[in-house]
Parts: structure tokens; sequence; C-alpha cells
């Protein structure tokens, strides 16, 4: 209600209530003019800089309204106080004179200078590339800052990376204080606490992650029960235990809220000292976790949950790759347990695909790099047993959680908890998409949200190995929902669960942090309840957003700067979106995708955008590109700064000799003694020559569903239904 009330005051205009004050985030457009985004208002506050007051763009801000245009029903307004800063480190260059410095940052969007005090210089010289941080920043004053890292002006990879890191609003290093309150934690595990816990280490325990991992935030234990029944625990470490609430630790954990995985490097939720050292299921050493204990049959049914702390010892280190090779050779380290624990997830997975969720397949792609961290190849990796095996065991120890603290009541109301939650399709993109599929012969289904999962996997199933299957895939995710976390559970359609949370990942996630916290107040019976719970799922919830975000650019950046090698060589692609600007393709070959801008293709005919079909179509040809189709494209441009890949589509003998088709010649077939003529000649037949021109004007772009804006020049950011991009994030539902 309190929504609404706010809503008809808004409706009202600034002067029926005075100077109201809003809390929005604040977004500087590259002219320098800002705009506060209110969650609730249909139209945002306009700020003109001089009333910006220390804000910078992305900061939560509380704006008072100062004027409204009764013409374009806007409100003017200036910032009053500054609740949140995105960002506190830059990424540029320092200029420096006889008694001070200033810090120009590499932005395209505006932002002041940062005065730097000589002694806060830390090495840096004139027109060094730097990092800067903001220390304090008065009113009607420039902001001052000191340097925090001289950068090597040769190394352009690292300087990309941490341009993206810092964009996204994620801090490079870790302030004094943390490394100092982390590096006093003790090594040793004091008996006391051992004797607090239910003792593991004897059982056979092992780990299995990727194998450039050094975080392992998870183990998995097994041992035979005298009934015949099976114990099996997951196992996880107990972050909760070293970060306390309200220390600078815990504070810098909520702030970054998830570590970010970028193709040659982690930028850590919290320092190494705990991540890779205290926190970490290293093999032969005693750690502290947070468990969850099945007992349960050979066959995967569960007859008993324990959940609680542990000290477990780590017997063995495994990569997938070593699970995966014991698993199909049938021979190796703990191959019998090993077997057993992928008999019982196989079963787990069927059993979860038929009570209802939904079997979407994604593809990894890792690149391998030079010491430099240079690309020089891509390794397209597949979901095997040995990641499911995981997977599976991952999924049920949170959904177990999830449901035994759903149970717990409060004058009989729910505690609040943050369960990560999945909504239904929506229709309005589920709709269109039911009608595309319907072109292959896929019927629907939509009577409930269960038929609607059953309609998607038999879609699924049935599209497997068929030339529709890549763009049926696609789309189909494209009409789902994004998981968020909240305390207002409404399940995870997608995985079919009625409760469901994120417990396994404390090392990387916040929110697994928050849940293990509030678990230990259910299992102590002293539950206190978070009033500012949703608005930390938020926050969290956001950073996530931001992180994947910030690992697709870093991702796009390697796939640019591997394309750098390829330029003018011709590749089998698959068109992997269509715009009324463009197509997407995805080269087969290396998983890179790029723009072929709609201009480029006017010389063979005049395209529209149908986007009920995904596709553009000739005028006079009837020509088609569509979601799915296999083309042909030369690699024309790699543009590093700009993170964007340009393609031409090559036209083979067969489409220039299609009814309807005109081909023009190019501007240097045109040219005749030093003029241009009217008309030039066709080449000859049967040689390829493909379609040329310059990039699309800017432009709102549909039939692309994902949200991924390409760079300058090829959509508008706000209505961009940008490309697919390669998934990096391990375990993540």
């Amino acid at each position: 209600m309190k929504n609404k009330k706010k809503k008809d005051k808004n409706k009202k205009g600034p002067a029926a209530h005075g100077a109201e004050t809003f809390t929005g985030r604040l977004d500087v457009t590259r002219s320098g003019m800002g705009f506060v985004i209110v969650e609730g208002r249909d139209q945002d506050i306009l700020v003109r800089p001089a009333d910006f007051n220390t804000a910078l763009h992305g900061d939560t801000v509380r704006v008072r309204v100062v004027n409204n245009s009764p013409r374009s029903g806007r409100w003017q307004g200036e910032v009053v106080e500054v609740t949140d800063r995105k960002q506190l480190e830059f990424l540029g260059h320092i200029q420096t004179s006889a008694s001070f410095a200033f810090f120009i940052a590499e932005s395209d969007k505006p932002m002041p200078d940062i005065y730097v005090p000589l002694a806060a210089l830390n090495g840096a010289k004139n027109n060094d590339k730097v990092i800067v941080r903001i220390t304090e920043w008065e009113k009607n004053k420039k902001p001052q800052g000191e340097v925090i890292q001289v950068m090597d002006k040769t190394d352009e990879n690292d300087g990309a990376m941490k341009e993206i890191l810092l964009e996204a609003g994620f801090p490079i290093f870790f302030p004094e204080n943390v490394l100092e309150e982390s590096e006093r934690l003790q090594d040793l595990i004091p008996a006391a606490e051992i004797g607090k816990r239910k003792d593991m280490r004897p059982v056979l325990t092992f780990t299995i992650d990727p194998v450039d991992a050094k975080d392992f935030d998870d183990a998995i234990s097994i041992r035979p029960l005298d009934n015949g029944l099976l114990e099996l625990g997951v196992h996880i470490a107990d972050v909760s235990y070293y970060v306390e609430t309200d220390t600078a630790l815990d504070k810098e954990a909520y702030d970054r809220a998830t570590s970010v995985y970028l193709p040659d490097r982690v930028n850590p939720m919290l320092p190494e000292r705990i991540s890779n050292e205290l926190c970490s299921l290293r093999p032969h050493e005693d750690k502290l976790t947070f468990s969850a204990v099945f007992r349960m049959t050979p066959k995967g049914e569960v007859k008993g949950t324990w959940l609680g702390r542990t000290v477990i010892h780590s017997d063995h280190r495994f990569t997938y790759e070593e699970v995966q090779e014991i698993i199909e050779q049938k021979a190796g380290l703990y191959q019998p347990e090993i077997e057993l624990l992928n008999d019982i997830a196989q079963r787990l997975r069927k059993q979860r695909f038929r009570k209802g969720a939904i079997n979407f397949s994604s593809t990894e792609v890792r690149f391998k790099l030079d010491e430099k961290g240079k690309p020089v190849g891509i390794m397209v990796k597949e979901s095997k047993e040995a990641h499911q095996l995981v997977e599976e065991f991952m999924l049920l120890a949170n959904r177990s959680v999830a449901e035994a603290v759903g149970k717990i009541k409060i004058n009989k109301k729910p505690i609040p908890f943050p369960y990560r939650v999945h909504d239904r399709p929506d229709k309005e993109k589920l709709l269109p998409f039911i009608e595309f599929a319907k072109k292959y012969g896929h019927i629907f289904d939509i009577e409930s949200p269960q038929a609607i999962a059953r309609s998607f996997n038999q879609m699924l199933k049935d599209v497997q190995g068929r030339p529709e299957q890549h763009v049926l895939e696609q789309l189909g995710i494209r009409t789902m929902a994004k998981a968020v976390y909240t305390t207002e559970n409404i399940g995870h359609y997608g995985l079919g669960f009625e409760h469901y949370c994120h417990f396994t990942s404390p090392i990387r996630r916040y929110p697994d942090v928050m849940v293990h916290r509030i678990l230990q107040e259910v299992l102590d019976q002293h539950i206190e309840p978070d009033k500012k719970l949703e608005a930390k799922c938020k926050h969290s919830s956001e950073r996530e957003r931001a992180a994947m975000e910030s690992e697709r650019a870093a991702n796009k950046y390697k796939q640019v700067e591997y394309m750098q090698s390829f330029l003018g060589d011709e590749f089998e692609g698959v068109i992997s979106g269509v715009a009324s600007f463009g197509f997407w393709v995805e080269t087969v070959e290396h998983k890179c995708e790029g723009l072929v801008s709609i201009n480029s293709l006017l010389e063979y005919d005049d395209f529209r955008h149908i986007e009920s079909d995904y596709s553009l179509v000739g005028r006079r040809s009837g020509r088609q590109f569509r979601m799915g189709d296999k083309v042909m494209i030369k690699v024309v441009a790699a543009n590093l700064t700009k993170r964007q890949l340009d393609y031409e589509w090559v036209i083979t003998a067969a489409e220039r000799n299609a009814p309807g088709a005109v081909v023009l010649p190019s501007p240097d077939e045109l040219a005749v003694d030093g003029h241009m003529s009217e008309h030039g000649h066709k080449p000859a037949h049967g040689h390829k020559k493909t379609a040329r021109g310059g990039h699309a004007k800017k432009g709102g772009a549909a039939g692309h569903g994902g949200g991924k804006a390409h760079k300058a020049g090829h959509h508008k950011r706000d209505n961009a239904a940008g490309p697919s991009t390669p998934k990096t994030r391990k375990k993540k539902k």
C-alpha cells in the first residue's frame, strides 16, 4: 500500500507537497546531464551537473525536487545526499605540477578531475596510467584521492580487465583495515570449537572443482550405514565462523556481494587469506564446515536430513576431468564411491526433470591464454556427468536448507530468509516464442506452469541434433524470468522447487553467508529477524547482475582480441540474433559473435525486419536471414576499445543468382577514369563476394532477447536486444 500512496503523491507534482525528496540511482549521459531513476516512477528526475553535489554516475542518491515543467511533465531536482557510492576507484592518467597533481579518469561519463597531493602519488609520474581512490570530497570542492596502483602501460590486457571491474563498481583492492582483520584470524582451529561440532573427519571426503580453482568451497562425503542406507554429506566452507557480523570484513564482503570470474583472473569477494587459505577445503587439512548430511537409499531416496556445523578432513582434491575419466573408464582412485555417487546424482537429475525442472543446456567457453593473458585458443566445454554429480548434490543441499527454514514460523509468519527465486515465464515473451516454435512442429500446452515446463522439456528433447536446436534453445531461455534473491518465496520455476536458496558457495556469494547465519539461528532456536534483509537481497541481486555484465564484457574483449588474428578470413557461422539494423552471427569454430550491419546488405537487397519470425527478409529477393540459419561471414573489424566484432556476409554464387537479387558493385569497381560511374559490372559468376557497407545507424533492436547492448554505432542502449554470450560462472542456479 505504501508504494501506491507514493505513486499517487508523485502524480500531484512537487508543488503539492513542497520540496519532496526521492531516493534513486543517478544516470549521467555522455553530455553530462543527469537523470535520477526512482523505482515506482515512470519518469526520471532531471539533475543538471551543477546540482550533482559530489554525486557520480551510478551512485544512489537522495534528490530534492525543485522544479517541474508543465509542458513536458519532467521534474527537475538537486542531489542533497549520496547514500551509496557505486565506485571509489578509477582508472586514468595522472598530471603533475610542482606542488600538486590531478587525476583525469578514462570514462565516457563526465566526472570532475581528482586532486592528488604529491604525498599521495605513491611513485606515479606525470602522464602515468594509474588507479586512484577517492579519499574525501567536500561540497563545492574537487574530490581528493590517492594513487593506489601505477599501471604497466605495456600490459593492455591488465588495464582492460581492471577497467571492466571498476566500471561495474567492483573494487580491485581490499582496504588495509579489511586485510589486517583477515590476517589476524588464526590458522589453528581451537579444540573447544571442534568439540561443538559433528566430527566427520574419519569419513571419506573429497572435493571436485575446475582444474584452475583455488577456492574449494564445497566437499562431498560418503559412507555406508549398518541398515543398508548410505550417509551422504555436502560440506560447505564455514565462512560465517571467520567473517563475523559488523566487522570490516563483513561490510566489504556485503558491498562486493560476489566474486567476479573473468577469463584471466578472479576478483574475489573475500581476501585470499580467507578464500584460498582458511576457508578453502584443501586436501589433508582439518576444516570447519556447515553441512547437509543425508541418509538415503542407494537409489537416491532421502530418508533423513541433518543440518549443522561440522569439521571435515578432505582426503583428495579431484578435478572435473579426473572424475569424468574415472566414470568413463570405471577405474581410478575411489572408483566405487564415485560410481555410486554418479548413479545417485543421475537418479536425482531424472527425478527433478520429471517433477517439472526445465532441461536447458548451456555452452561454456573458456580461453586458452598465454603468459601475458592473450588468447591463443578457445575451448568449448560441455556439462558432463562429473559436473552433474556435483550440481545435483549442491541443488539437494540448497533445497533442503530452504525447506527446513521455510517451515519455521514466528507469530504464525515465516521468518525473513534470502530465498533464491525464479518466476514463471512472462506471457508477453512466451506467446511469440510459442508461435515461432509451432513453425517447427512444436506444440505448447499453456494451461498451467507445470504444463509449460513439460512442453519445454518435450521440445528440447525433440530438437536434439536438429538444425533448429540452437535457435529454439536460445529463444526459449530468453522467455524465462531472471532468478533473484528475495525474502518473498515464490519458488524456483526453472528448477521445479517450491523452496530454494543459495547455501553452497559462501566464499564467493554473500547471500550464502546470510543463509548460514540464519540457519544457525534456527538451529540454536534463537532467531533475530533482520528487518533490512529484503534490501540486502536486492543489493545482492544487483551486484550479481553487475558481475555477470562484467564477465560478458571481459569475455567479449577476449573474443575480439582473439579474432584480431583472423581479419579478412571467412568462417561458417550461425545467426544468433536479429534486429532492425542487422543480425548477429556466432562462428561455429570459435563461438565468437559479431554483427552483420543491414547497411552492408544493401548491395544485395533492401531488407526489412520481421519481428515475429526473428528474421530479416529481402523485399525483392525474398532472401531470409533467420535465427538459427547457417551463413558464411568474413571478419572485417575487431575493435578492442568498443569490444566489438564486425562481420560481412559472404555471398555465394547461388545467392548471387537468386531471383530478385541485385548485387551492386563495390566503390572500387565503380571508379572509372578517376570518377564514379552510375553503373558498374557484376562480377563473374561463381566468384565469392562479401556484401559491403558501413555500420548501421543507432536504432531499437527487436526479436533478440537478452538485453546485452552492442557498443557504439550498433544500436540504442535502452531497447537493444543484444546477442547471447557464453556462460563463464561455475555452479550457478
